[in-house]
């Protein structure tokens, strides 16, 4: 039997006139039904507005432009309830066509004239109120499988995804012009106007028009796109004038803050065996932040720039190590790593819930890994990079040699007791050849002290034997000596004036009672508080204080017999009553060499809070009963450490009698405290306190 040659072009040219038709017939379907369904899409949306956020959506005219390109003009979205929300005269996209084919939407262009959003708030009243209090389902959907106990999330996948579509969404070419963003808040008011922003050949451009206050600023953000490469540099700076001024932040949170330039670069992502890697680089010049939680004056950094490289994982989520953050001069490799608690982990007993909510919220799902390393910089180039405005006490400091330093941080909040905390400083030479504003050496000499009671100096005095109520070292009883290092800092004599187990035994407390119940400040940072800064609370007298704890302590400057004897004399013991020879008087109508045993034990537990000393007696002037639940436990600790000998607590009965002008303070009407409310409001002695569990 002889087979044929089958012709295949007699075969295929048919089927692809067949195909031809069916395309063509699509084709003129869609261009003769697209206004149809166009029309259709617009009253389903503005009808889901109306009933989901009872906002009225209108638009005038729509149309299509092109073969996949839409124009639609004067449209507003006005919520019911009052003022327009978006207010738009001119808006036109296109698609890319053939991603149509196979049901992928991705723009092409956008075009945009004349319109504005517009967010106001009236006290209660927001035009906006509405489309918050609404939840995207899918988004809730996300959120409640991520608050599971037991997920397979992965991480590196889920931000993969989202950063790929994000790109896929850019479009090649974009032109706005003339569109605001308008705040007003109660009498608050700022707009930004983009006067253009254009997107062409991958290079950005932008113009903004920043009104607030009466004042105007000239923005300009440039640089280049190139979303297929899924890279950006681009830069942030004024035109008219040298310093780009947040605006707002100072009206509603008091907060002031500005810079010269911002520049930020994407150099790319990519995912390879289940991790997400994404690098690239920002730099700050001359960043000005003020506010009166941070310091008196503007904090001022001349340049910071970093290097960046995060990294995402099936299970964590983490600031690799090889990122390098330079500030002025000096440069550090900062960690961080948040890895979720495995199911293993989740079945472990957990933390009680604490008043800590937030802290609490966010910790509970996460092991929190931080550390901190410089490279071996030069003490010189570290001074020079501290800002002025906190460190004002530093300036004109000058040291030679160089240190390196790290903090390793690790904290799973469900372990609080097992957490790390190590702070260490590998010094190389490091010697400080002049001192700055605060002159450490003045506490080996007598010196004029003002104590400061909320910003309003009280009584000076000095500080020294020409004072006649300043006691020597040797002068005081060593009961009330041991009972203070006792409560206040037990390794005061040996420690360099940090101790790093009692920052994380004090972290570890608050976590556990659900508030900052324990501090870690140590005698040495007593003394440089009062002696040298204010009582601010501010984050500048705060960093002062550690640095030049570390430089009084680390360079020898003062022995601890005289730190402690300064400490003793200067201190707050009661109203207008400072220093030891002043308070055993006070209390005790007694010398503080004559100071007992049980009397030590007491002023040691008003050092805490020397004002609220008179709640911890009833109304007759008989000690409260927590008051002797306290000194035993001191007491107790003096003898395990030996610094007083069981005998010496033979006789011990733990009342005091008040003899002195003090006398006077002690409530004796009738009073609705009770020793709850004055243990939390007066901050009663917390025991323990350096480095050392209850």
């Amino acid at each position: 039997m002889q087979v044929k040659n089958i012709n295949i072009k007699a075969f295929l040219k048919p089927f692809f006139k067949i195909v031809g038709a069916l395309l063509t017939i699509v084709i003129v379907a869609f261009f003769l039904l697209r206004g149809y369904f166009l029309n259709k899409a617009i009253n389903k949306v503005s009808a889901k507005f109306k009933t989901e956020y009872n906002a009225d959506l209108k638009i005038d005219n729509a149309s299509f432009k092109g073969i996949s390109g839409i124009e639609l003009s004067k449209i507003t979205l006005v919520p019911q309830t009052g003022d327009t929300l978006i207010s738009i005269d001119y808006f036109t996209a296109s698609v890319r066509f053939w991603y149509l084919l196979i049901a992928d939407v991705r723009i092409q262009d956008i075009g945009l004239k004349q319109g504005y959003i517009q967010l106001v708030k009236q006290g209660e009243y927001k035009n906006f109120q509405d489309f918050l209090s609404k939840k995207d389902s899918t988004l809730q959907d996300t959120i409640e499988q991520i608050e599971k106990p037991k997920t397979d999330i992965n991480y590196a996948k889920v931000v993969y995804k989202l950063m790929s579509r994000l790109f896929a969404q850019v479009p090649s070419e974009v032109l706005i012009e003339n569109f605001d963003l308008r705040i007003k808040d109660d009498d608050k008011n700022v707009s930004f106007n983009l006067t253009k922003l254009s997107l062409n050949k991958q290079v950005f451009d932008s113009y903004i028009t920043v009104n607030s206050n009466n004042a105007i600023q000239q923005w300009q953000i440039n640089g280049t796109a190139n979303p297929k490469k899924r890279q950006a540099d681009l830069n942030f700076t004024r035109t008219d004038s040298v310093t780009v001024q947040i605006p707002y932040l100072y009206e509603k949170i008091g907060l002031k803050t500005g810079f010269n330039s911002i520049r930020f670069q994407l150099d790319g992502f990519d995912f390879d065996d289940d991790m997400l890697n994404i690098t690239g680089a920002a730099s700050i010049d001359s960043f000005m932040l003020n506010h009166i939680r941070i310091a008196k004056t503007d904090v001022i950094i001349n340049h910071a720039d970093a290097k960046y490289k995060f990294l995402f994982g099936p299970n964590f989520i983490s600031l690799d190590s090889s990122t390098v953050v330079t500030f002025n001069k000096t440069k550090f490799h900062p960690y961080l790593r948040l890895s979720e608690r495995s199911e293993e982990q989740n079945t472990e007993k957990r933390a009680p819930r604490n008043k800590v909510n937030s802290f609490y919220k966010f910790f509970n799902k996460y092991i929190v890994t931080m550390s901190v390393q410089t490279d071996k910089t030069p003490a010189q180039d570290f001074i020079n990079s501290l800002p002025a405005a906190l460190f004002s006490h530093i300036q004109g400091m000058e040291a030679s040699g160089s240190f390196t330093y790290r903090l390793d941080f690790n904290l799973d909040i469900h372990k609080p007791d097992e957490m790390v905390f190590e702070s260490n400083i590998d010094k190389d030479n490091l010697h400080i050849t002049r001192y700055g504003a605060a002159n450490l050496a003045k506490l080996n000499e007598s010196f004029m002290h003002t104590p400061y009671e909320k910003g309003r100096a009280m009584r000076s005095f000095i500080v020294g034997p020409e004072n006649p109520n300043f006691v020597n070292y040797e002068n005081i009883s060593p009961f009330v000596k041991k009972a203070i290092l006792t409560t206040e800092d037990p390794s005061f004599m040996y420690h360099r004036g940090f101790v790093n187990e009692a920052f994380r035994q004090s972290i570890a407390k608050n976590i556990r009672t659900g508030k900052f119940a324990r501090g870690a400040s140590t005698i040495s940072m007593q003394l440089i508080k009062n002696v040298f800064l204010t009582r601010e609370k501010t984050m500048a007298r705060k960093l002062e204080e550690i640095l030049l704890v570390y430089m009084l302590e680390n360079n020898y400057i003062v022995s601890k017999e005289r730190m402690f004897e300064v400490y003793l004399n200067l201190i707050e013991w009661g109203p207008n009553v400072y220093g030891i020879g002043e308070a055993s008087r006070f209390y005790f109508q007694k010398s503080p060499a004559e100071l007992s045993l049980n009397e030590a034990l007491y002023l040691a537990s008003i050092v805490p809070s020397p004002k609220g000393f008179m709640y911890k007696f009833e109304k007759d002037g008989s000690m409260r009963a927590y008051m002797e639940r306290s000194f035993k436990f001191i007491t107790n600790k003096m003898v395990a450490r030996s610094l007083i000998l069981p005998e010496d607590t033979i006789g011990l009965t733990y009342k005091i009698n008040i003899t002195g002008p003090a006398k006077t303070y002690i409530i004796k009407n009738d009073s609705m405290i009770n020793d709850s409310i004055i243990i939390d409001e007066t901050g009663i002695l917390e025991i323990p306190n350096q480095g050392e569990e209850e």
